[in-house]
Order: structure tokens, then C-alpha cells, then sequence
């Protein structure tokens, strides 16, 4: 191994830890588990608990005249200024979505206009709620997310997990930290650091595509929540057993088909990828993910860096992000609530429940498209079906099926990833049709 003065490993070890103490460690709490970065957003939910709603409707609304001013201003405003530029300057679409957001927030702040828009099931869901989480998670998981990737913490593992992520899921060894930072911590953290990633150069559009797709499943706390809303909290073992089988199935699979296979394997600046690394005959994947991760660690010179790059982050996402969810949130819960496009949509899946005999039928088809404005909806429709079967199938299939317009769908959508609409109806839909059996198959075994 080649020699490293004590100062670059340490450079490379302690801010390393630290990122993998407060994004993966399982602290235990009243109910249940959860993470350092999560425990904190808590704390600040509840600290400013009646002042959140305003702070998102006046971000919101700066988000929207700073585009406005930006798109009047022409594409040349802000070239002195190219993080304003990357941040306010978005086409017609993005800019019309902003101010449809602030529509919204105002609305529901003030609660004016229709009541379907600011209703508590709806928009008033949306700023009174998961907004409140999506500001404080942001602020924490943005300000301390280079921990995990400015001091040689992916490197590290890029070396040692590329024999495991890419034949399996056809992603680089670094993408277990993403993977890995959503299933144990929280889906938008998991998002977060997959853009980061994907816009530093790290991904191409398709691996970014995958794990923002395919790995960011709600934490384990929210999973217990689900199980407690059906009423089988006393089986949260097999439950949370269940959405790792059928989840590691789906993240098989669908890199393997359309529309995941046909995104551009390219870069953001357009380049083709490159193949892995080779490790060379004198190194083993240990002491190669070592010495870049000592490589990549030497880079970091100054906290100012750090705490820029955390702020950054931290302002990408909350201006950025939240209209986006806002705007995209709120429509698809109202479709959701006050019409029956998704029972419709559910009625042909009928048939198909019956043949996997499962109890109920017609009330769980109901059920199984709804998920796509809101994961926590399903669980909410199947509460009063007498049969546990029915409701463990439904719970487990709202948190594998992953994208829901409310939080994961919408915050993709915000982001810089390549995935469209089009792109997450359609992998909503196949990851129901591939989760749905094997959960299915499963529960025939438990009950």
C-alpha cells in the first residue's frame, strides 16, 4: 500500500465516521429507531413547530419571484452568479410549477379559495406537514451531507461493494451508501445524495435514474407506522422482512427493463461512462477503496468549503425541491381524494386479486393505484377490512411500490435527475405488478 502521512488518513477517518454516525446509525427512541440526521429534524419540527408553515409559504414564494425576475431577466442575469443561476433560471415548465406552488401556499396559509385546495387531507397536508419535515430534514441532511461525500467515505466503499452493486443492480460500489442511507435513514436523504452525486459527476442519468427509483424506500420508522395504521404493529418483523424480499427482487429486475435499461448511460456534461476502475494486481478491493478514499480526502482543504458546500445543498433543495412538491403534492392528493380515478383505475386489478385469493378484493383494488398521490393513503382506505391478510398485503405494497407523488415522486421531479412523469407512472406501475405477488405469497405463509 503506498504510504500516507497520519494526517490524510485521519482527514479520511474521522469525517467519515461522523457521516456514517449521523446518516446511518440506528438510534433507539420511544418508538422505535431512527437516525442522528432524523432525531434532529425532529427536534427542530418541534422547536418551530407553529412558525414552519409561514417559513415554506415565504420560501416558496421567493422561490417563485426570484424565477420570475430570472426569466424576464433573460438567461445572461445571473452568469456572475452561477449558483443563483443554476438555482432560479429553469424553463417555462418549472417556472409555471413555482408559481402554482405559491398559489397553493398562500392559499392553504391563508386558507382561501376552495377548501379542496387547503383542506388538512390535501394542501394543508402538504405545508402543515410534510413540508414541516422536508425543511428540517434538508437543513441537517444538506449542511452535513459532505461528511459522506467530500472526505473519501464512497471511494471507500466504491472499491470494496462494485463486485456486489454492479452485477446485481448495474450500479457503481459507491451507490451502497445512497442505497443504504434510504432504506436505514430516510427516502429524501437517499435523493439528496443521489443528485449530489449524479450532478458532481459520479452517476450517469440511468444509475441515477435507478437508485432514486429503485433504493429510496421510506425509513424503517415510517414502515412501523404503516404496520401500526393497519393495526399490525406486533408484526413488524416479518412485515419489514417481507418489503426486503420484495424490494431486493424489484431492484433486480427493473435496471433490466424498460424504462430504466433505455435511459442514456451518459454523464451530466454528456460524456459516455467509463468502466469501473481496474484494480491492479499489487491491491485488494479493500486497499484500493483505501487509497482513493485517502486521495479524495487530501482534496479538502478548508472548513469554509465544507460548511459553503452544506449551505448550498441546503438552499438547492429547499428552493428547488418544495414547490416542486408543493405544486405536484398537492394536485395528486386532490385527485386522490375527491374523485375516483384511482378506484376506476383499480377495478381491473379485481380479477387478479381474486386469483391470488386474497379477501376482500374489491375493497383492496381500491387501494392499489392510490398509493401513487400519497404512500400513506393505501394503508388509511384498508383500515376497516376485517381480514389481517388483506391489510399486511396493501401495508407492504404502499411502502415497495416507493414512488408517490407526495414526497419521493415530487422530489425527484425537483432534482436534477433525468427521470420524467411519464417515467415514474410507469415504474410505479411495474413495481406493483413485480412487489405484488411476492408479498402476496409471502402473506399466504404468515396467515
Amino acid at each position: 500500500m503506498e504510504p500516507y502521512s497520519f494526517r490524510h488518513i485521519i482527514k479520511f477517518i474521522i469525517p467519515s465516521l461522523i457521516g456514517l454516525f449521523l446518516f446511518l446509525y440506528p438510534l433507539p427512541t420511544e418508538d422505535g429507531f431512527t437516525i442522528p440526521i432524523a432525531f434532529l429534524a425532529e427536534l427542530l419540527q418541534s422547536t418551530l413547530d407553529n412558525h414552519l408553515s409561514l417559513i415554506m409559504m415565504i420560501v416558496i414564494i421567493l422561490t417563485a419571484a426570484g424565477t420570475i425576475f430570472a426569466k424576464l431577466a433573460g438567461a445572461s442575469s445571473f452568469r456572475k452568479f452561477p449558483f443563483l443561476h443554476h438555482l432560479l433560471y429553469t424553463t417555462w415548465f418549472w417556472t409555471i410549477t413555482r408559481i402554482l406552488a405559491a398559489v397553493f401556499a398562500v392559499m392553504v396559509y391563508f386558507q382561501i379559495g376552495p377548501e379542496f385546495v387547503y383542506s388538512e387531507d390535501t394542501g394543508g397536508m402538504l405545508l402543515d406537514s410534510l413540508l414541516h419535515t422536508l425543511f428540517a430534514t434538508f437543513l441537517f441532511a444538506g449542511l452535513f451531507l459532505p461528511f459522506l461525500t467530500n472526505f473519501g467515505l464512497l471511494e471507500f466503499f466504491g472499491g470494496i461493494m462494485r463486485k456486489i452493486m454492479r452485477p446485481l443492480f448495474r450500479l457503481p460500489g459507491r451507490a451502497s451508501v445512497d442505497s443504504l442511507a434510504s432504506w436505514v435513514g430516510d427516502a429524501t436523504i437517499g435523493v439528496l445524495l443521489t443528485n449530489k452525486q449524479y450532478e458532481e459527476g459520479h452517476y450517469t442519468k440511468r444509475e441515477a435514474a435507478i437508485i432514486s427509483t429503485t433504493f429510496s424506500v421510506v425509513s424503517i420508522t415510517f414502515s412501523l407506522v404503516i404496520l401500526q395504521e393497519v393495526n399490525l404493529d406486533a408484526m413488524f418483523l416479518p412485515f419489514y422482512f417481507t418489503i426486503l424480499i420484495a424490494g431486493g427482487v424489484a431492484a433486480f429486475i427493473m435496471p433490466r427493463i424498460p424504462p430504466l435499461s433505455r435511459m442514456s448511460n451518459t454523464y451530466i456534461n454528456g460524456k459516455e461512462r467509463s468502466e469501473d476502475e481496474i484494480i491492479p494486481a499489487s491491491d485488494n478491493v479493500f486497499t484500493f477503496g483505501f487509497k482513493n478514499a485517502v486521495k479524495r480526502a487530501e482534496k479538502e482543504t478548508s472548513f469554509r468549503t465544507f460548511f459553503v458546500d452544506g449551505g448550498k445543498n441546503i438552499l438547492d433543495m429547499w428552493f428547488a425541491v418544495t414547490p416542486v412538491v408543493m405544486a405536484f403534492g398537492t394536485i395528486a392528493v386532490i385527485i386522490a381524494e375527491y374523485t375516483p380515478l384511482f378506484q376506476w383505475l383499480g377495478m381491473p386489478f379485481v380479477p387478479i386479486l381474486e386469483l391470488m385469493q386474497i379477501p376482500f378484493a374489491q375493497e383492496a383494488s381500491e387501494t392499489l393505484l392510490i398509493g401513487f398521490a400519497d404512500m400513506f393513503l393505501p394503508a388509511i382506505l384498508i383500515t376497516g377490512v376485517e381480514a389481517e391478510i388483506t391489510r399486511f398485503i396493501i401495508a407492504a405494497l404502499s411502502v415497495t411500490q416507493l414512488i408517490f407523488m407526495s414526497e419521493v415522486g415530487g422530489l425527484i421531479l425537483g432534482t436534477k435527475i433525468p427521470v420524467a412523469f411519464r417515467h415514474l407512472v410507469i415504474i410505479f406501475l411495474m413495481r406493483t405488478v413485480i412487489t405484488l405477488p411476492i408479498i402476496t405469497i409471502i402473506a399466504h405463509i404468515l396467515f
